[in-house]
């Protein structure tokens, strides 16, 4: 396959321009208290649920696999504190449903240092090593879709691989980790990124950076020259223009190289595997010590918290400790958006865990949610303003009165559907507030439900 030219840098058609309002953009990452208990679901990711291997009133260290799974769609667990297992059950999810979880208790003496793991030497290993050691880890994307990561880097037999693009991007108001990882732990990204291309078989990578990060574009530069000439081939770091959504993997293909990912395909169909960097960042620290993933980095912001930053917070922490430790106690869940403003979801209660695919919680006065949802909703009226923001060239207005009428297949069969990747575009320019990404979720929903029937 031809290694296509870059750099373009342009930015894609459409999009939207929404305030920036990255409070934390500043701020050095520090680390959150460990709590005296933690909540880990086994379903965080796509594929089958991993299985508990571990049991109630069984003491487990830092690091520790609690669950596994022999699917390669899917991703073992590891204890996110030293402690004891209190408790293996249902509990309260981000989405909502409960679901099946560990809980651990602290030991109340405990230091949480990392107590498993064991280092390794990989400098000699193949892609199909590198591939086995991502998935023990544990780890998904940390951008948020928590796709597995080494299912992500697996190449198809019938497909080539030539290069690593990784979105560091974060176009998200609100959200500033990637941003912060970019700038702190730009050494540890280069070593991901370099097993990454080992594990792809990519030829070079180029790390996509917002043009209003631009400290993160030279922390990143400086690492790669300390890095020297790699074997695994060129890095590079590049601006692209600043809109939303950049962060989606077709929108930073198109400003990067010009090339459109065709319909219902995927970037691999082009020589190309994207990932995140704060899960690059993490690969980087954990592969070479053996360890899983037991704690990302999380924004905490918005108008609604005293102290906004990016904290270090291991995972299945409580949302309502972290807002206690944050200065927001008292908060009501509406008041919660879990991830960004723009794609992120409303919180189903404060005592729901941490996740791996969680990227920020966002915490708005209670006035404001209070007058956002005293919003009506008012008819379409044809301005066109929501053709004109989507990204994906899609009709969201015609695609909100079928989903009105309850035409799924409609929408999925002659309205391209499945193409919508729900950035929020369409319902943040309509004048007269039409949910219509929340249409368009429960359609998709719909659809999917009946395909598992109909098979």
């Amino acid at each position: 396959m031809k290694l296509l030219s870059y750099f373009r840098g342009e930015a894609f058609q459409r999009g939207v321009h929404p305030p920036s309002c990255k409070l934390t953009a500043d701020t050095r990452i520090r680390r959150l208290p460990f709590p005296p208990k933690v909540t880990v679901p086994l379903a965080q990711h796509i594929g089958k649920v991993p299985r508990p291997i571990v049991r109630v009133g069984q003491e487990v260290v830092r690091g520790e696999p609690i669950a596994r799974t022999d699917d390669w769609l899917s991703v073992p667990h590891h204890a996110p504190l030293t402690g004891v297992v209190e408790s293996i059950g249902l509990h309260p999810s981000a989405r909502g449903p409960w679901v099946e979880s560990i809980v651990i208790r602290a030991h109340p003496g405990a230091t949480q240092e990392d107590l498993w793991g064991r280092p390794r030497d990989l400098a000699a290993a193949t892609g199909g090593e590198i591939l086995q050691a991502i998935w023990d880890t544990g780890m998904v994307g940390l951008g948020g879709a928590a796709f597995p990561t080494h299912a992500k880097l697996t190449v198809p037999k019938q497909a080539h691989v030539h290069t690593l693009v990784v979105n560091g991007c974060e176009c998200e108001p609100y959200l500033t980790c990637d941003h912060r990882v970019m700038v702190e732990q730009a050494d540890d990204l280069v070593t991901g990124i370099r097993y990454a291309m080992r594990a792809c078989g990519a030829v070079r990578a180029i790390v996509g950076i917002e043009d209003n990060k631009r400290d993160a574009r030279e922390a990143v530069r400086a690492a790669i020259e300390r890095a020297g000439t790699l074997p695994e081939g060129e890095i590079f770091a590049e601006l692209v223009p600043t809109k939303y959504p950049q962060g989606s993997e077709k929108m930073l293909i198109m400003a990067l190289f010009g090339v459109e990912i065709p319909a219902g395909g995927l970037p691999v169909s082009l020589g190309m595997v994207v990932n995140n960097v704060g899960t690059l960042a993490a690969l980087g620290r954990l592969l070479p010590a053996g360890r899983g993933l037991t704690e990302r980095v999380v924004t905490v912001t918005g108008p609604g918290v005293a102290r906004p930053g990016d904290y270090i917070v291991p995972l299945g922490t409580p949302l309502r400790f972290i807002l206690d430790y944050a200065g927001a106690p008292g908060v009501d869940a509406r008041q919660i958006i879990l991830g960004g403003p723009m794609m992120g979801q409303a919180a189903a209660s404060l005592d729901v865990p941490i996740t791996k695919g969680m990227s920020g919680v966002l915490v708005m006065h209670g006035a404001e949610m209070a007058r956002r949802e005293g919003l009506k909703t008012y008819p379409c009226i044809k301005c066109a303003e929501c053709v004109e923001s989507c990204p994906m060239g899609l009709n969201p207005s015609t695609l909100g009165m079928l989903a009105a009428k309850r035409e799924y297949d409609l929408m999925g069969s002659d309205y391209h559907l499945g193409e919508c990747f729900e950035c929020g575009c369409c319902s943040y320019v309509c004048p007269s507030n039409i949910p219509l990404v929340q249409q368009f979720r429960v359609a998709k929903q719909i659809l999917r439900e009946k395909a598992v029937a109909k098979a």
